[in-house]
């Protein structure tokens, strides 16, 4: 029997079993949450990263549950070789998700994934294997090609946002784009580096990301697309972003 969703918000630690580990998050939600979003952070990052924490609370805003995980133990992450194991970081986020599923507060919310950096494509493998349980997912100056083999295979709508003076990473994200065949954009935000740390571009990227979630995550209408080159409807006096090979 699924579960109701608290009328309070909250948070609080969470303590995840994953494949023998016991993984550490955080799980946040607002008073009546519409959905939940796994957070995947990249390589050298943790839960507490503060541009995910960020994005996170922006969501949150948006009426979204969140869960950030350290999808490796502190021993496990001493070795290089799990650091950029994609799939096991993507069971782990689906152990997340599991996990999420029999908590009272969030319990039968419709699961949105964000990766950032390497998670972009833990995040993808993860939607690749559980494709009926995952609706949407969102990769912020992510690595989406190295889902490899199982970009062609996720069906959730997903999200790949750039940062406009990210050259080599958006060369990368073109080409997993083009692996793809589920709903998906590239959104590129002028001005951005890699890590989003330019006045404004971060607010853009979050904005976007809740934009993405509230049409396919929680289905709340949205503005219909005038094509390529929308600004960013969802963005308040953010920086706008383009809008790169729009598909269904």
């Amino acid at each position: 029997m699924r579960n109701s969703p608290g009328a309070r918000a909250g948070e609080r630690p969470a303590v995840i079993p994953a494949e023998g580990a016991s993984l550490q998050g955080s799980l946040a939600w607002p008073a009546h949450p519409a959905g939940l979003v796994l957070f995947a952070h990249g390589s050298g990052s943790s839960r507490l990263s503060p541009r995910n924490q960020y994005v996170a609370q922006r969501l949150r805003q948006a009426g979204l549950a969140t869960l950030l995980v350290d999808l490796l133990t502190e021993a496990e992450a001493q070795d290089r070789t799990n650091v950029f194991d994609l799939p096991l970081l993507a069971r782990r986020l689906l152990c997340g998700a599991e996990w999420a599923d029999g908590q009272p507060e969030v319990g039968g919310l419709p699961t949105g994934l964000f990766g950032a950096s390497t998670g972009g494509g833990a995040a993808l493998i993860a939607a690749a294997l559980a494709s009926a349980s995952i609706a949407a997912v969102v990769s912020r100056g992510g690595r989406p090609d190295l889902a490899g083999r199982y970009l062609p295979l996720v069906q959730a709508p997903t999200l790949l946002i750039v940062g406009g003076d990210d050259s080599a990473v958006i060369r990368l994200n073109r080409q997993a784009f083009a692996r793809l065949t589920c709903t998906r954009e590239l959104a590129v935000i002028p001005g951005a580096g890699h890590l989003f740390e330019e006045p404004g571009t971060l607010e853009s990227a979050a904005d976007w990301a809740a934009g993405w979630f509230a049409r396919y995550l929680v289905g709340k209408p949205a503005q219909p697309d005038s094509g390529v080159g929308r600004a960013d409807s969802t963005a308040s006096g953010s920086r706008s972003a383009s809008l790169v090979m729009p598909r269904r």
